[in-house]
């Protein structure tokens, strides 16, 4: 099977099954970027839970603060 993202014809290739669509990658590299949702203020992946206001996802309270969610916190106190 051919990964969707490099068009790497693999032997191994992985299935993952994501909001109800198949993709077939040949590595968690190409996966990653293909699935990983993006910071709405400075575009890196975030990987893990990311912080979310509604339907907008950030990779850090400064980047929440920096788009009107100051409430947002890195740490608790």
């Amino acid at each position: 099977m051919r990964c969707e993202v490099c068009g790497n014809d693999y032997d191994k290739p992985m299935k993952i099954e994501y909001r109800g669509q198949q993709h077939v990658f040949d590595s968690f590299e190409c996966a990653i970027k293909a699935l990983a949702p993006r910071c709405d203020n400075c575009g890196t992946i975030v990987l893990g839970h990311g912080m979310e206001a509604g339907e907008e996802i950030y990779c850090s309270a400064h980047c929440a603060g920096q788009r009107g969610h100051p409430e947002m916190r890195d740490r608790v106190q």
